[in-house]
């Protein structure tokens, strides 16, 4: 489980990103990259991670479904996804 502060963070900097994005699609096309450089860090979406929609957990991201694989695999041994069958592990 990660840390609430870590989640906070995150959400943070996606609302940041969402935020700066029109400004930031504005100076790339006008190619001022120095006023790029001067806008906030967390302003770019690169910035952001993928976390698990249930336990916050970073590493092992699964985009299609949004989980980690530790939880997508909790989840589908007990029957929660629909059309995953537990196959040898």
């Amino acid at each position: 489980m990660a840390k609430e502060s870590m989640k906070a963070r995150e959400r943070k900097r996606a609302a940041m990103a969402a935020r700066y994005a029109a400004k930031r699609a504005a100076l790339k096309e006008a190619g001022d990259y120095e006023a790029l450089q001067k806008l906030p860090k967390n302003a770019s979406p690169v910035r952001a991670h993928n976390r698990c929609k249930l336990t916050g957990r970073p590493r092992g991201y699964m985009r299609q479904f949004g989980l980690s694989r530790v939880t997508f695999r909790e989840m589908a041994l007990n029957g929660l996804i629909p059309g995953v069958k537990k196959a040898s592990w």
